[in-house]
C-alpha cells in the first residue's frame, strides 16, 4: 500500500551506518544516493528514505516496521543493531498479542526512531 517512505535525521553519517548495516541483514540495499538523501530497497526501487534534516531537530518519533524473510533475518538485524550500540526496545520474540507467528525486535535509530525487523511466519 505505501510506495515509499521516508525519515529526516539530525545525524546524516550516524544513520546511514546505522540503515546501510541493519537494512543489509534484511537484503536492502542502497538504490539511490543523493548525498543528503538516501534511498533504500530492492530491484531499483527505493521503498524508504533517510533525509538530512533541513535545519533544527529531526521528526518525532516514528516507528517503521521492515519485512524480513524468516526470523533467522529478524536475528540478524537484531544483531547487527545491537552490535553498532543503539538502543534495543524489544529483543527478538513472538508477539501473540498481535497474531500467531508474528516475530518482531525493536530498536532505536539514530534518531530515536523506532525500528522493527518482522516476520509473519
Amino acid at each position: 500500500m505505501i510506495d515509499h517512505f521516508g525519515v529526516n535525521v539530525a545525524d546524516m553519517a550516524a544513520s546511514v551506518r546505522f540503515y546501510d548495516t541493519v537494512l543489509g541483514t534484511l537484503g536492502f540495499t542502497r538504490q539511490m544516493d543523493f548525498g543528503e538523501a538516501i534511498g533504500y530497497g530492492t530491484q531499483g526501487h527505493p521503498d524508504f528514505w533517510v533525509s538530512s534534516a533541513a535545519s533544527g531537530s529531526s521528526n518525532r518519533e516514528c516507528h517503521i516496521a521492515f519485512a524480513a524473510a524468516d526470523r533467522a533475518a529478524v536475528q540478524a538485524f537484531f544483531d547487527a543493531a545491537a552490535e553498532l550500540g543503539v538502543e534495543v526496545l524489544h529483543a527478538p520474540r513472538e508477539w501473540p498479542e498481535y497474531h500467531p507467528g508474528y516475530f518482531g525486535a525493536f530498536v532505536r535509530d539514530p534518531d530515536g526512531n523506532n525500528v522493527e525487523a518482522v516476520c509473519h511466519s
